[in-house]
């Protein structure tokens, strides 16, 4: 018998803790939305960088095309005063450059691409805490019961300025004929 009582008790004790779950999924929500808002904002610090990097690969990119031009004219001069050993070494230099430009336009294609799926992935996840920031609103109005019955016993009151204006204009006019 004193088994069956402590499975018994187990067995509720387990049913409590599913139930005291269940009744506060506004606060796993609102959990949840934080942590969506901690991972958003690491995205978008992420996209800063990746935008800024880009900007640098073309910063460094226009540098090198600019030298390659300048490496081009210096070379016509070498080749004009027949100075092979001074063009040689031009033609190291140029060489170099057009290495360095092919290694910088690849990984500017791999930033883009990088930036491209983060783009999406921020505007995903946008999506997302935007909708649990619903739920969560919606959550939290369902579970405060006693608060919902006030607004909805309580009329909606408002009295415009207008309003007020031509009542009194009618008063006035009202005391006026008597």
């Amino acid at each position: 018998m004193a088994l069956i009582t402590r499975v018994s008790r187990l067995f509720q004790a387990d049913v409590n803790a599913v139930l005291d779950r269940i009744e506060e999924p506004a606060v796993l929500l609102r959990q949840a939305v934080r942590e969506m808002e901690d991972e958003l904002a690491q995205d978008e610090k992420q996209l800063k960088l990746l935008i800024h990097e880009i900007g640098q690969l073309e910063k460094r990119k226009q540098e090198v095309d600019q030298l390659l031009i300048h490496i081009e004219s210096e070379l016509d001069i070498c080749f004009e005063h027949e100075k092979d050993d001074l063009a040689r070494a031009l033609i190291r230099r140029k060489l170099e450059a057009q290495q360095l430009q092919k290694t910088l336009s690849r990984k500017y294609e791999s930033v883009q691409q990088n930036l491209s799926a983060l783009k999406n992935r921020v505007a995903e996840n946008h999506t997302r805490m935007e909708s649990m920031r619903q739920k969560a609103e919606l959550l939290s109005e369902e579970s405060a019961p006693g608060q919902q019955q006030e607004y909805s016993t309580t009329p909606d009151v408002r009295v415009r300025d207008e309003d007020i204006e031509v009542t009194f204009l009618r008063e006035k006019q009202t005391r006026a004929a008597s």
